[in-house]
């Protein structure tokens, strides 16, 4: 599989692709609060913030946030797109995050992980950028929790692509905590809502802004496409199954 260039045409289609509703964002924000003190404000890092998805409810929620996102475009669609008083967003990565010591409470990964080229440096850097006391909300996947996603089954070899890019739970905990990270709670499953119908969600896949669809073959992509079209129409209004996904909070030691 090839690697993804947020930089082409996905970074202009991603926030339709990846668009979340009202109340995904609620449960986020009310998810992050029960493990961030009371204060307010808090000083947010949104590390691989993409399109700024989540920067501007981040602020509203806790304050100040800055979005920190390798991708030129992504950045200039997050610029234009979601830009907030108290957001800023800075050309940086998770092996090199432009921000001194100590400076924020609590850190955002939002299915970016998977994309840190140097996961041992990245760990440092994060704990390095975080008080003591401070939280990694690190929202990934692991290749040995994978979820049975209903559309995926439709891809040819999906599953197998989607796993092969993450690595196991033990050794992202592993990773983290040799980075100067504990894990506070650790490993917490999150019943996210519906992200709507089943043709809701189709169209959603069409833009291909889903890592795993980025990466497959176009033939592989065009027939999971025709497969799963056959699904829809079959009841196109019925709800998209939902499923528990994995969200792994580590602590700074105070």
């Amino acid at each position: 599989m090839s690697s993804t260039n947020y930089d082409g045409q996905i970074h202009r289609d991603y926030a339709v692709g990846r668009a979340l509703h009202t109340d995904q964002f609620q449960l986020w924000m009310e998810t992050f609060a029960k493990s961030l003190p009371q204060r307010r404000p808090l000083n947010g890092l949104d590390l691989g913030s993409g399109t700024g998805r989540f920067s501007p409810h981040l602020a509203d929620a806790f304050g100040p946030v800055v979005g920190v996102e390798p991708s030129t475009g992504m950045r200039s669609v997050a610029s234009t797109e979601s830009n907030h008083d108290d957001v800023r967003y800075l050309a940086g990565s998770a092996e090199n995050i432009p921000a001194d010591d100590e400076a924020f409470d609590y850190c955002l990964m939002f299915l970016a992980w998977h994309h840190v080229t140097e996961p041992d440096r990245a760990a440092q850097e994060i704990a390095r950028v975080l008080r003591p006391g401070g939280v990694l909300f690190c929202r990934t996947q692991f290749a040995d929790l994978m979820p049975n996603l209903w559309w995926l089954r439709h891809f040819p070899n999906g599953w197998e692509a989607d796993a092969a890019m993450y690595r196991t739970l033990e050794d992202d905990l592993a990773c983290f905590s040799s980075g100067g990270l504990e894990p506070a709670p650790g490993l917490v499953w999150v019943d996210e809502p519906s992200l709507g119908t089943k043709k809701e969600r189709l169209d959603q896949l069409r833009t291909r802004t889903l890592s795993v669809l980025h990466r497959m073959s176009d033939e592989d992509f065009t027939a999971g496409v025709a497969s799963l079209e056959q699904e829809v129409a079959r009841d196109p209004d019925q709800p998209a199954p939902t499923h528990p996904v994995t969200l792994l909070v580590m602590t700074k030691p105070a």
